[in-house]
């Protein structure tokens, strides 16, 4: 009996999109009404198929929120470090922040982890220590651009930038909560100039 069949058979689905459908219906039902059904479903994948790329059901649950982590996250950051000027650079992240709190393409608005994955913390083993690395990441990659600042004397020698990190954070949080509650992009850009200023204060 010929078994070379059996071996090397190739993925016939996108991992990265089975993914993020797979997020999709986590954020949607959160984790305990997300039946196996409804994941492989949107999927588009058999349950072994599934169980054969992501493992069993928590597996993958936390295989969505490191790309959550990874992707989803990044983008305001990626503006904040790469603008040259530390206002505009501030500015940047926070209408990133806005723009992806009230018109993400998926039709899930807010922050996955705030909205959904914090709810399990406890519940699922892996998500708080997956939860506190993804904010301990940001806090370090934010703050880290303000220590450059302060190094070019953009910023005062006693510039507290863990501290204005973790309050750009906190307020990245706040849109994201306010944008799934329904608040448009209008309505939170009018208090931008305000919390630019209050995050660069001395």
């Amino acid at each position: 009996m010929n078994d070379t069949k059996k071996l090397g058979r190739p993925r016939t689905f996108d991992y990265d999109e089975a993914l993020l459908e797979a997020m999709g219906v986590f954020w949607a039902k959160g984790y305990d009404g997300a039946s196996l059904r409804d994941l492989t479903k949107a999927m588009g994948i058999t349950g072994p198929s599934m169980y054969s790329a992501f493992g069993d059901k928590r597996e993958l649950y936390l295989k969505t929120i490191d790309r959550y982590a990874d992707v989803n996250g990044c983008e305001p950051v990626v503006v904040f470090e790469t603008e040259p000027d530390i206002e505009k650079a501030v500015r940047g992240f926070l209408e990133e922040v806005i723009k992806y709190a009230t018109d993400n393409g998926s039709g899930a608005k807010g922050c996955f982890l705030a909205s959904s994955v914090s709810t399990n913390i406890g519940q699922v083993e892996g998500v708080a220590e997956r939860v506190a690395a993804a904010i301990d990441d940001t806090d370090q990659r934010l703050a880290a651009r303000f220590e450059k600042e302060k190094e070019k004397g953009n910023l005062p020698a006693d510039f507290p930038s863990l501290e204005r990190a973790a309050l750009l954070y906190d307020i990245r949080q706040g849109y994201m909560f306010r944008g799934r509650a329904g608040w448009t992009e209008e309505q939170l850009q009018r208090d931008l100039d305000h919390r630019v200023q209050m995050i660069l204060s001395h």
